[in-house]
């Protein structure tokens, strides 16, 4: 019973396809360049850019050269 009614979905689904290729094709190429028109210009949001504070980088830049350091006194050590 299922594999009948998934047929019957595939066969309405060919048929509405059907359908919208046979518009499309009567219209001709009007209907073509309206939708390349329609799906040429995109409409997207650019990204925000994130601004730091001269403090932030100057606290970002410190935490890291502390984390360098540790990372040269290990490997120090280890020789």
């Amino acid at each position: 019973m299922a594999i009948d009614s998934i047929v019957a979905q595939i066969d309405a689904e060919i048929a509405r396809l059907t359908e919208a290729r046979n518009l499309l094709a009567g219209l001709g190429s009007t209907a073509v360049a309206a939708l390349q028109s329609i799906s040429a210009s995109p409409k997207t949001k650019k990204k925000k850019k994130h601004v730091l504070s001269p403090e932030a980088r100057k606290r970002i830049g410190d935490a890291q050269r502390k984390r360098w350091a540790l990372h040269k006194a290990k490997a120090k050590s280890k020789k």
